[in-house]
């Protein structure tokens, strides 16, 4: 019986043994926005192609994630939301049980540009009736394959170029890839030089999944 016992231990563990780094975490997260390559993963990750490889293979042992192939590219994607949704809680006890990562993200945003202790749904139903404009500022093909409601796409790479688009009478709430994601971040900071009344949302699609909350494709 003790055999049996370590057994369910052991299996349980592949799949810390498969998050024990944090460049896997990384990845997981860039994957709770949607399938991609080794060669995007890589380019989004900064680490070399051959390390991606390493480390989507361990994910992969681990059963977190899945692939398939589209001609001379292997694509891989998250094995179901339930990855994401580990993701989303482990990141939300670690903030809540470190200090030294409450303080490295209350760094992150200073200015009281960050939205905090903001009703979800009421941030939904303003952008419903247009009382706030909600941007993605994540690429154009994450937005593609999931995003939050009545949200925009505006690119960070895009974003000074499209100032046209956003009023200016309205408050403008930006959000990326999640707490830890630095584009909404800059994107803030671009429009509030501009005299934009402009927020950081820090949830992503993934974190506004796991509040029960709709996610469009």
């Amino acid at each position: 019986m003790r055999e049996v016992k370590d057994l369910l231990y052991e299996q349980v563990g592949r799949i810390g043994k498969a998050l024990a780094s944090p460049k896997r975490l990384e990845l997981v997260e860039l994957l709770c926005q949607g399938e991609k390559t080794v060669e995007t993963l890589a380019q989004q990750a900064d680490i070399s192609i051959k390390l991606a490889s390493a480390h989507l293979r361990a994910l992969r042992a681990g059963r977190l994630v899945e692939t398939r192939r589209e001609g001379k590219y292997v694509f891989y994607r998250l094995a179901d939301e339930g990855v994401a949704d580990l993701w989303v809680n482990l990141r939300a006890l670690a903030e809540e049980r470190l200090l030294e990562l409450q303080a490295a993200l209350g760094s992150l945003v200073t200015d009281g540009s960050r939205l905090v202790g903001v009703d979800r749904q009421d941030i939904f139903k303003r952008a419903q009736r247009g009382d706030v404009v909600v941007i993605d500022v994540r690429p154009a093909e994450e937005f593609a394959a999931g995003h939050l409601p009545y949200a925009r796409s505006l690119p960070l790479s895009e974003l000074k170029k499209r100032l046209k688009e956003l009023p200016a009478d309205k408050p403008i709430v930006a959000y990326c890839r999640g707490p830890f994601c630095m584009m909404a971040k800059d994107a803030v900071g671009l429009l509030r030089g501009r005299g934009y009344r402009a927020f950081k949302l820090d949830d992503g699609i993934a974190e506004w999944r796991a509040r029960g909350l709709p996610i469009e494709r």
